[in-house]
């Protein structure tokens, strides 16, 4: 006889309704919804996108002297003044998103709406269960292929001219505040939180920049952190705090000669 078939007494009606209370707590046979394992480290070049921001300026700068100095480029960049608008993306896609190869792609609208659903995370406060984008292993890989869709969908430079933390950078910046910088970094790297920070001299202009900072090297001198800068797809750069001096400085790129900065984190907080 099935248990279909047959009307339990009194005893086998109990033993229903303690079954059913035992699944409900946690019993055997329920399958419990888990949230996404933590991601892996922030990695270059898998965790950044495959294109960079374009300097509005070419810069040339003196190896011996250091000197910089710039002219308006022959053809205007089709993609800059957002190196704030990808350091934000990129911790997005890192803390929201959860890439699969094995996953079947889906259509170009499809992937419009998975984008759209991962800038629209806050950076602040990245949700429990990140959105999959199917058919590719990282960032990298998916900015590669997708590279216009991207860029439509971060807009304009509005997110970096607009960032709420711009005003911290008109006020002085303390020794004290600076190590103060420094040690909440490497506490943020401790938490698996890539920190977006705003690398300044102001009033100078040679630098308004924000990067990602994803690793760090401690030794008695110096914490010399590994970030990803926006401006530059292939290859990490480097953001050193002297223990000794209580200050920052910056890796010589393509735009900047290196030296000192001022530095801040940015996406940390209501007044950031």
């Amino acid at each position: 006889m099935s248990l279909d078939e047959r009307r339990p007494g009194r005893g086998g009606v109990l033993g229903t309704w303690l079954l059913a209370l035992m699944l409900a707590l946690g019993g055997a046979g329920v399958t419990h919804a888990q949230p996404d394992p933590s991601p892996a480290p922030f990695h270059l070049p898998a965790d950044g996108f495959a294109f960079a921001n374009e300097t509005v300026w070419e810069y040339e700068i003196d190896p011996v002297t250091g000197t910089v100095t710039s002219h308006t480029r022959e053809h205007e960049p089709e993609f800059s003044l957002r190196c704030g608008t990808m350091a934000r993306a990129a911790r997005q896609f890192f803390a929201a998103a959860r890439f699969d190869p094995s996953a079947p792609p889906v259509d170009a609208d499809a992937y419009a709406r998975l984008v759209h659903a991962v800038l629209e995370t806050d950076p602040r406060d990245p949700p429990a269960e990140r959105v999959l984008i199917p058919g590719y292993e990282d960032l990298r890989t998916f900015s590669a292929a997708h590279e216009a869709l991207l860029k439509r969908a971060m807009g304009g430079p509005w997110t970096s001219y607009m960032q709420r933390g711009n005003w911290r950078m008109i006020f002085p910046f303390t020794p004290r505040h600076q190590r103060g910088v420094a040690s909440r970094l490497l506490g943020e790297l401790a938490q698996g939180r890539p920190p977006i920070v705003h690398l300044v001299r102001f009033p100078q202009l040679t630098i308004n920049h924000l990067v990602v900072v994803f690793q760090a090297e401690e030794d008695p001198a110096a914490i010399r952190f590994r970030v990803y800068d926006p401006n530059d797809a292939g290859k990490p750069l480097e953001l050193t705090y002297d223990r000794a001096a209580e200050a920052f400085s910056y890796a010589a790129t393509a735009f900047f000669p290196g030296g000192p900065v001022r530095a801040y984190e940015v996406y940390d907080g209501w007044l950031y």
